[in-house]
Protein backbone atom coordinates (compact mmCIF):
# COMPACT_ATOMS: atom_id res chain seq x y z
CA UNK A 1 0.00 0.00 0.00
CA UNK A 2 1.46 3.44 -0.84
CA UNK A 3 -0.14 7.00 0.82
CA UNK A 4 -0.52 10.07 0.29
CA UNK A 5 -0.15 13.76 2.31
CA UNK A 6 -3.61 14.31 1.92
CA UNK A 7 -4.52 10.54 3.95
CA UNK A 8 -5.35 8.50 0.96
CA UNK A 9 -4.61 4.81 1.02
CA UNK A 10 -3.63 3.44 -2.27
CA UNK A 11 -3.60 -0.37 -2.91
CA UNK A 12 -2.58 -1.87 -6.03
CA UNK A 13 -4.82 -4.68 -7.24
CA UNK A 14 -3.76 -6.33 -10.77
CA UNK A 15 -4.28 -3.26 -13.13
CA UNK A 16 -6.31 -1.28 -11.02
CA UNK A 17 -5.80 0.81 -7.79
CA UNK A 18 -8.52 0.98 -4.60
CA UNK A 19 -8.53 4.28 -3.12
CA UNK A 20 -9.87 5.25 0.35
CA UNK A 21 -8.78 7.08 3.22
CA UNK A 22 -7.02 6.65 6.48
CA UNK A 23 -8.60 5.92 9.76
CA UNK A 24 -6.43 9.07 10.83
CA UNK A 25 -8.16 11.32 7.96
CA UNK A 26 -11.70 9.68 9.33
CA UNK A 27 -10.88 9.71 12.62
CA UNK A 28 -10.59 13.32 12.22
CA UNK A 29 -13.13 14.49 9.84
CA UNK A 30 -15.30 13.03 12.58
CA UNK A 31 -19.18 11.39 11.79
CA UNK A 32 -19.11 11.50 8.28
CA UNK A 33 -22.62 12.32 6.39
CA UNK A 34 -22.29 12.29 2.91
CA UNK A 35 -20.17 11.38 0.39
CA UNK A 36 -20.21 11.94 -3.22
CA UNK A 37 -18.18 9.98 -5.78
CA UNK A 38 -17.55 10.24 -9.24
CA UNK A 39 -19.17 8.01 -12.14
CA UNK A 40 -17.70 4.45 -13.66
CA UNK A 41 -15.91 5.60 -16.38
CA UNK A 42 -14.75 9.12 -15.61
CA UNK A 43 -11.28 9.78 -16.98
CA UNK A 44 -9.22 11.71 -14.39
CA UNK A 45 -5.86 13.67 -14.01
CA UNK A 46 -3.55 13.63 -10.89
CA UNK A 47 -5.14 15.85 -8.22
CA UNK A 48 -8.41 16.81 -9.99
CA UNK A 49 -10.83 17.00 -6.86
CA UNK A 50 -13.37 14.08 -7.83
CA UNK A 51 -15.34 12.53 -3.96
CA UNK A 52 -17.08 15.42 -1.65
CA UNK A 53 -17.08 14.31 2.02
CA UNK A 54 -18.70 16.05 4.46
CA UNK A 55 -18.57 15.27 8.44
CA UNK A 56 -20.09 16.63 11.22
CA UNK A 57 -16.88 18.92 11.74
CA UNK A 58 -16.18 19.46 7.90
CA UNK A 59 -16.18 18.69 4.20
CA UNK A 60 -13.15 17.37 2.31
CA UNK A 61 -12.35 16.61 -1.28
CA UNK A 62 -10.36 13.40 -2.49
CA UNK A 63 -8.23 14.22 -5.18
CA UNK A 64 -7.41 11.65 -7.63
CA UNK A 65 -3.98 9.99 -7.00
CA UNK A 66 -3.07 9.22 -10.59
CA UNK A 67 -4.13 10.09 -14.26
CA UNK A 68 -6.67 7.33 -15.36
CA UNK A 69 -10.03 5.73 -15.61
CA UNK A 70 -12.32 5.22 -12.67
CA UNK A 71 -13.49 1.83 -12.80
CA UNK A 72 -15.57 1.10 -9.78
CA UNK A 73 -17.05 3.20 -7.50
CA UNK A 74 -18.40 1.70 -3.14
CA UNK A 75 -21.90 2.68 -3.62
CA UNK A 76 -22.41 1.21 0.30
CA UNK A 77 -20.49 4.11 1.71
CA UNK A 78 -22.53 7.00 0.08
CA UNK A 79 -26.10 5.04 1.35
CA UNK A 80 -23.82 4.58 4.56
CA UNK A 81 -21.17 7.58 4.89
CA UNK A 82 -20.30 6.11 8.83
CA UNK A 83 -19.29 2.84 7.23
CA UNK A 84 -15.93 4.97 6.55
CA UNK A 85 -15.25 6.27 10.21
CA UNK A 86 -15.95 1.92 11.17
CA UNK A 87 -13.81 0.61 8.83
CA UNK A 88 -11.69 2.91 6.90
CA UNK A 89 -8.86 1.00 5.25
CA UNK A 90 -11.07 -2.23 4.49
CA UNK A 91 -14.46 -2.13 3.34
CA UNK A 92 -15.14 1.46 3.09
CA UNK A 93 -13.01 2.03 0.26
CA UNK A 94 -14.26 4.91 -1.67
CA UNK A 95 -13.32 4.16 -5.90
CA UNK A 96 -11.05 1.90 -8.00
CA UNK A 97 -8.69 3.41 -10.77
CA UNK A 98 -6.99 2.55 -13.86
CA UNK A 99 -3.76 4.25 -13.99
CA UNK A 100 -2.96 5.59 -17.07
CA UNK A 101 0.71 6.10 -15.73
CA UNK A 102 1.39 3.17 -13.03
CA UNK A 103 4.80 4.97 -12.48
CA UNK A 104 2.95 7.67 -10.64
CA UNK A 105 2.31 5.57 -7.77
CA UNK A 106 6.29 5.99 -6.80
CA UNK A 107 5.72 9.65 -5.56
CA UNK A 108 3.96 8.16 -2.57
CA UNK A 109 5.08 7.23 0.87
CA UNK A 110 5.09 3.45 1.87
CA UNK A 111 3.81 3.35 5.57
CA UNK A 112 6.42 3.27 7.90
CA UNK A 113 6.90 7.15 5.99
CA UNK A 114 3.37 7.70 5.98
CA UNK A 115 3.25 6.83 10.11
CA UNK A 116 6.04 9.30 10.83
CA UNK A 117 4.53 12.22 8.37
CA UNK A 118 1.28 11.61 10.92
CA UNK A 119 3.36 11.88 14.18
Amino acid sequence: MKFTEQHEWLKPEGDEITVGITEHAANELGDIVFIELPEVGTTVAKDDEIVVIESVKAASDITAPVDGEITAVNDAIVDEPGKVNEDAMGEAWFFRIKPSDPSQMDDYMDEDAYKTFIG
